[in-house]
């Protein structure tokens, strides 16, 4: 029954879809692209939780432990579920959660790997679930428990996850936006540990913009706008990280992991109960290497951590956020001071760097050919490699 209505909903979309583009020609295509993109990802993802649901509701269960009731994944001879201490990093796009995996990927007893853009997007379909009450009502007259559904999503985010690279000790998940479902992720894996990378607002959404990064809600063309969704992102965000408390979510300040990379990596590792590995202050070296940093053709973050950590991106921003908007920051952004940022200070005085990470900036400026030349070299064997996942 649930895999008709999902059906139903698909074909409801594609009639809707070909009325329009029968209307002789009232409706654009741009109009009717804009369409597909809205409600096509709806269908599709309808389909994916409602198969899960069926699995779950359908699959005998004499007990109703958190272990016994999700499925059981192995993998070359590796036993997963929802006990496993798996890690979460996460923040706002262009916050260093990319730098913050790759230097954990090199860690020999990790293995993070790409964004999957697949697991934010199953928390949010049941966020909204839970905010509709007559969705809520419908699910429960289907005899979809809140239990039902935490079983069927904590195994399809499992089985996502196992299956998105090579087996490890510890499996280890980077969707930035996964952060703002802390609280009920915690629940679904009650031993998992979070990471939330934070990095002054000012510096993500001049990221964002410059780079062109499209995030639902964010208007590309507007600073001010950007740092509110920014200021009202990572306040949900602190606030979930809070509530888990410091033996389950550490926040990670971007700049400090630039600074101090030793002193930050040894607090994450301790933070996450894993042996120190010099391997995680030289993750460059271990690029597309097998049991190494997987790197994805499409992350706007590729091309920035093929280098050792330096300090190019730290104050990019200062000089290019429009002199209103730096006049009102404390207005627009209060997060800003709320997270320790000085929301006056432009330039920003974020602290001395390490002796090692000013070397590696310098010598970075020296040889831009030669970076320029790998960054190339890199995306070639990313796009060619053999199981590569498309994000």
């Amino acid at each position: 029954m649930k895999v008709i209505t999902a059906t139903i909903y698909i074909h409801l979309v594609l009639l809707l879809l070909n009325t329009c583009s029968s209307k002789g020609g009232q409706v654009s295509d741009g109009v009717m692209w804009r369409m597909v993109r809205r409600y096509l990802p709806h269908a599709v993802g309808a389909v994916a939780v409602l198969l899960l649901l069926y699995r779950a509701h359908t699959t005998p269960c004499p007990e109703h432990t958190a272990t016994s009731r999700v499925t059981v994944h192995r993998e070359e001879g590796h036993t997963y579920d929802r006990t496993e201490a798996m890690i979460f990093i996460g923040g706002m796009p262009r916050s260093g959660t990319t730098l913050a995996r790759a230097m954990l990927d090199a860690h020999p007893d990790v293995r993070c790997g790409e964004e999957t853009r697949v697991v934010p997007r199953i928390l949010q379909m049941r966020q909204q679930w839970k905010r509709s009450a007559k969705e809520s009502m419908r699910l429960l007259e289907a005899g979809v428990t809140d239990e039902v559904l935490d079983e069927a999503i904590s195994s399809f985010i499992l089985d996502i996850v196992v299956n998105h690279g090579q087996p490890a000790t510890r499996l280890c998940n980077k969707d930035p936006f996964t952060l703002k479902s802390a609280t009920y992720l915690s629940k679904l894996f009650p031993n998992a540990k979070f990471i939330f990378m934070v990095r002054d607002g000012r510096a993500t959404v001049h990221s964002i913009i410059s780079r062109k990064v499209t995030i639902t809600g964010f208007d590309l063309s507007s600073y001010k706008q950007c740092l509110q969704r920014w200021n009202s992102a990572v306040q949900t965000m602190n606030m979930q990280c809070e509530e888990l408390g410091p033996t389950r979510c550490i926040p990670v300040y971007y700049e400090q992991l630039v600074l101090h990379p030793k002193e930050w990596m040894a607090k994450i590792l301790d933070f996450l109960n894993l042996e120190w590995d010099d391997a995680v202050l030289h993750h460059e070296e271990h690029i597309n290497k097998p049991g190494g940093v997987s790197l994805s053709k499409v992350e706007r973050s590729s091309d920035q951590v093929i280098k050792p950590v330096n300090l190019d991106a730290l104050s990019k921003w200062v000089g290019q956020i429009p002199k209103d908007v730096v006049e009102d920051m404390a207005n627009i952004a209060p997060m800003l001071a709320t997270l320790g940022y000085d929301p006056y200070g432009n330039p920003p005085n974020y602290g001395q760097a390490d002796a090692v990470v000013t070397n590696n900036t310098r010598r970075i400026q020296r040889e831009q050919g030669k970076w320029e030349d790998i960054a190339e070299a890199v995306r070639s064997q990313t796009k060619h490699r053999k199981g590569d996942t498309n994000t």
